[in-house]
């Protein structure tokens, strides 16, 4: 049986690290692409990769290829591509350089792969996601914004380093855009079942919501130079995986709304059902009026990058 494909387009850091845990779930085999410049970089990722295979024990193929061709009949595409943020850059400073190379992306992509499976992570993402959906013209089910999963990951971080308490047992989740306007809902949000409201003090609780929203920024200060890539990798591969073997995770995700949560014909991050079709239904449920309000403004954010698009 032929196993998956699966098409990285970037092979810096979070590209590299994409490879790396992809085949140590032995989801398929990995094609890590760049510009013909990183040829080489990609191709020694891809040997150092599989050299470790025989400590790990996974059985996959890959490889690092500046050529389009390489790609052609992919399950999924990864999108790395463009530059990252530095600091006192936000997102949507990426914009300019970034469409462009998106747009590139979306035209190969199409020729290569048009029934393939795209999970973009390029910043800024809610206007990435919605250019490559544009140029593309894939079906609003195939491609998918990598958002909520990292944002919901790192707010349920900080909420297991409060309250010292095993992470697998925080459920919570990020709606909205993917930036300083994102909505943490703490409402709904539980550590073994128990309400997170009542375990932590509201003024306590906003300034680990704060810190969610910034949790980006954070790290790109800590650095120096460049953003985060184990967290981003990871949540990105959650979602590949639960198409590749159909598992029907339901992740907060950069999904195309049409009228879910009053939302219409924006990528912005929702609970998503992830199985083999794509995304198969957005889970919609009511808000409150702190909530909506706070879901309102990311859009605006959103919105306006969007538009700036020119798309």
């Amino acid at each position: 049986m032929n196993k998956p494909k699966i098409a990285l387009i970037g092979g810096g850091q979070i590209g590299g690290n994409l490879a790396l845990l992809a085949a140590q779930k032995e989801l398929g085999d990995v094609i890590i692409f760049d510009i013909p410049q990183s040829e080489g970089m990609v191709k020694g990722k891809a040997l150092d990769i599989t050299q470790l295979a025989p400590h790990d024990g996974y059985d996959v193929s890959i490889s690092g290829t500046s050529n389009w061709d390489d790609l052609k009949n992919s399950d999924v595409f990864i999108i790395t591509a463009g530059i990252p943020r530095k600091p006192g850059m936000n997102r949507e400073d990426l914009l300019d350089i970034n469409l462009g190379i998106m747009k590139d992306v979306a035209d190969n992509v199409k020729k290569q792969s048009p029934d393939s499976f795209v999970i973009v992570i390029s910043n800024p993402l809610d206007a990435m996601v919605y250019a490559f959906h544009k140029v593309s013209g894939f079906s609003k089910n195939k491609v998918v914004g990598m958002a909520g999963a990292l944002d919901s990951g790192r707010f349920r971080s900080f909420i297991a380093e409060e309250l010292n308490c095993s992470v697998q047992d925080i459920s919570c989740m990020v709606l909205g855009g993917h930036g300083d306007t994102m909505v943490p809902i703490t409402r709904l949000a539980t550590v073994g079942g128990v309400p997170l409201e009542d375990l932590i003090d509201p003024k306590r609780l906003e300034e680990i919501v704060n810190r969610t929203r910034f949790a980006g920024g954070e790290i790109v200060k800590l650095f120096g130079k460049g953003s985060a890539f184990y967290a981003p990798a990871q949540s990105a591969i959650e979602m590949a995986e639960s198409y590749i073997r159909d598992k029907k995770r339901v992740i907060p995700c950069a999904s195309l709304c049409e009228g879910e949560f009053g939302i219409n014909g924006y990528f912005i991050g929702v609970p998503s059902l992830i199985s083999s079709n794509g995304v198969e239904r957005i889970l919609e449920f009511e808000l409150n009026d702190r909530e909506k309000s706070e879901l309102n403004n990311t859009l605006e954010a959103v919105k306006k990058t969007v538009e700036e698009t020119g798309l």
